[in-house]
């Protein structure tokens, strides 16, 4: 292919024609400089592993190597460098200072804390071999580095025990705080003291001597044997029950697997003898159905008098009819109810008159 030419005709200056040929190779020039002009991919990266240093070249051992032999090679360097046993002059360290010596020893420990690792032995070769990935390389370095040492499971297990711990505190102080009531009622106070007396435990006997106590002390015995009394006879239900080791946290996670199978067995239970069999249900399947249509606990449904129990097998209200009558029939009383109620008749009033959002200010 021809070279292009440039022809060149006289002007006024009375330059003379010429043929002149423009060679191609400036565009090859120019390519090669702009591509000089960008910057290098490197895998040896500042602040990411041994930074520009390979972290194999500094332990002087191979990509190959086992963690036998890298441990070795740390073991032996780190004498050598280690700012305790460093010796300017020695051999094998001739030019190195104690500054120098602590750098590279760093360096040392940060090449085997990378290499003696597999998953991050893993990540800094797979930066070496795709140095283009440079974000990657950056993310997947400080997210192994800020990622907690300690074992997730030890977490999980240690938030479980502490809460766990507030569970069965909680509940202990809400139990004392409703035996603080029940001492003050005198319903139960009066069966208690009676209780206390028929078992001798409330009996003055004559004091003489230094043994005799001041009336504080008698009274003081007698409120923790009325105490005692009432933890032991009555039965709290709901929120201030007792508290019981069982239930909580911890202890329902390690039996939850016992729980389920109960649960699974007494299921196909009631399949098997109500719907196959067919058979009628006892007492405690009909306060089952009775608890779960009206959907409160079983503590709930505990805590509720025999009585109020009883009124419940009567109009049959686990059967699903009579139930939606018994609460409609609720339903309308309770509006009744509200109907008649003072308070609320003084409550409507006001919002008739004043209402919520009008104020009425009276001058002095």
């Amino acid at each position: 292919m021809a070279a292009p030419t440039k022809r060149c005709r006289s002007g006024a200056g009375g330059f003379s024609g010429c043929l002149r040929t423009v060679k191609p190779w400036w565009r090859l020039a120019l390519l090669l400089l702009s591509m000089s002009s960008l910057p290098a991919v490197s895998a040896l990266v500042e602040g990411l592993y041994c930074g520009t240093e390979v972290c194999y070249d500094v332990l002087g051992v191979t990509r190959e190597a086992a963690k036998v032999e890298i441990a070795r090679a740390y073991r032996q360097l780190a004498r050598r460098y280690h700012p305790d046993r460093f010796r300017p002059g020695e051999p094998g360290s001739e030019g190195e200072t104690q500054e120098s010596a602590h750098k590279k020893f760093l360096l040392i420990a940060t090449a085997y804390e990378t290499l003696k690792d597999e998953d991050t032995r893993r990540d800094y070769d797979y930066m070496l071999d795709h140095p283009e990935e440079y974000y990657q390389h950056y993310y997947t370095y400080y997210r192994r580095q800020l990622t907690p040492k300690v074992d997730v499971r030890i977490v999980i297990l240690v938030t479980i025990c502490a809460i766990s711990i507030f569970q069965y505190y909680s509940w202990h102080s809400s139990y004392n705080e409703a035996i603080n009531y029940l001492v003050t009622v005198p319903k139960y106070r009066i069966q208690a003291m009676e209780i206390a007396k028929q078992q001798g435990l409330l009996n003055r006997t004559k004091e003489k001597g230094k043994n005799r106590r001041s009336k504080e002390e008698i009274r003081e015995q007698e409120e923790e044997v009325i105490r005692d009394i009432i933890k032991n006879k009555i039965d709290i239900k709901g929120g201030y029950q007792k508290p019981n080791l069982s239930d909580i946290l911890l202890c329902q996670i390690v039996l939850f697997p016992y729980y389920l199978t109960n649960y699974v067995t007494w299921y196909i239970a009631w399949i098997y003898r109500f719907t196959i069999c067919r058979e009628e249900y006892g007492e405690e399947e009909k306060f089952y159905i009775i608890r779960r249509n009206m959907k409160m606990s079983q503590s709930q449904f505990d805590s509720l008098d025999e009585n109020t129990r009883q009124s419940f097998l009567e109009k049959q209200l686990w059967i699903k009819e009579n139930y939606e009558v018994y609460r409609k029939e609720q339903e309308e009383e309770m509006k009744v109810k509200m109907a008649t109620d003072p308070r609320m008749k003084r409550y409507r009033r006001w919002m008739k008159n004043e209402g919520p959002g009008r104020l009425t200010f009276v001058d002095d």
